[in-house]
């Protein structure tokens, strides 16, 4: 269920925010808060998820709620900043050419996970890691970069930047979440990933809104409304459905954190984001030429390559097993345990 979420929510959200763009929508702020505000429909299933049994030495050891509120105002503060950073680059970019630099994500994702969880490198994630960063690495040489005439090439290096950016930012705060997951809220139940969910989100949804009024884009928001191709309605269910999209998404990225590991995640996340090229290339006519194709075949083979390795895992620990000997964890999972 938290793949599907994961696959899900990021390609609608992504497509969605550029529909609103291609359609009239101009506030970066608005598109970031998109992003952002959709947490409500998380509360009832926290309100309804089981709390956890505790006893009294485990209730001792919990966490005070001042280190929690410093946590959940630090992941707020994170997820608008480099949701803000993809909000602009997908204005600059072409969704397909957007999807695939975030790509580079599950190697930022391993390399902030060796550092912070002792994450073993293999041959299979090292050559995972390789081919992300050149497919990542290729789309700076496109000829000619911008799928609408209007995209100058500065606007498209400031596209690349932030988005390459928003995914080092992106890859750091899932592997901070593992963190707090393992050695703050360790031993809770998915009361917690709604909680984690709901409050970061409250936090990063605050700042953007502060940074819509702040930034002046509040004041061209009625002529935004009017002029948008699809009408009214259309511009709120946009909005709208960004929001609900996104949330499915991070609660996915949550709970597969919560369940398995950050870079586990992650991987589920690169898992989707081949589809969105093919799907821009249909609804949006974005122009898949050979360096993109060359660059999407390389993210599906380091992907392949990653889930190979754990394919591996899997079938040693299970021989292990059938000889009695002890389980042995897996390099990639071992942060599940």
């Amino acid at each position: 269920m938290y793949a599907f979420f994961v696959i899900f929510g990021q390609s609608a959200s992504t497509l969605l925010g550029r529909l609103y763009y291609d359609k009239g929508g101009k506030s970066v702020w608005v598109a970031t808060l998109a992003q952002l505000a959709g947490f409500p429909i998380v509360i009832p299933c926290y309100c309804l998820a089981p709390p956890k049994s505790c006893t009294k030495n485990e209730q001792i050891r919990q966490p005070s709620a001042v280190i929690l509120a410093l946590v959940y105002f630090s992941f707020g503060i994170c997820l608008v900043a480099y949701s803000l950073m993809y909000s602009i680059g997908l204005l600059h970019l072409p969704v397909s050419t957007f999807s695939l630099i975030c790509a580079s994500q599950l190697a930022f994702n391993a390399l902030f996970s060796f550092f912070l969880h002792s994450q073993k490198f293999t041959p299979f994630i090292i050559n995972s890691l390789v081919l992300l960063t050149i497919s990542s690495s290729l789309l700076i040489f496109q000829t000619n970069p911008a799928s609408h005439v209007e995209v100058s090439k500065g606007k498209y290096a400031i596209g690349f930047i932030c988005t390459i950016s928003a995914s080092a930012g992106y890859g750091l705060m899932l592997s901070l979440t593992q963190l707090t997951f393992r050695k703050l809220l360790k031993g809770e139940t998915h009361a917690k990933v709604f909680e984690m969910v709901i409050y970061q989100s409250l936090v990063a949804a605050s700042a953007a809104i502060l940074g819509l009024f702040i930034s002046g884009e509040w004041k061209g928001l009625s002529i935004e409304v009017e002029e948008f191709e699809l009408g009214k309605f259309s511009y709120a269910m946009t909005l709208i459905e960004t929001a609900i999209a996104s949330q499915l998404f991070v609660i996915g990225v949550m709970g597969l954190i919560f369940k398995v590991s950050s870079l586990f995640s992650n991987a589920i996340s690169v898992l989707g984001l081949p589809v969105i090229p093919i799907l821009a290339v249909i609804f949006f006519h974005d122009k898949m030429d050979a360096v993109k194709a060359i660059a999407m075949v390389l993210a599906i083979w380091g992907f392949v390559s990653y889930v190979y390795q754990c394919y591996l895992d899997n079938q040693s620990s299970k021989n292990e097993y059938r000889n009695g000997s002890e389980v042995s964890k897996s390099p990639l999972l071992e942060e599940a345990s």
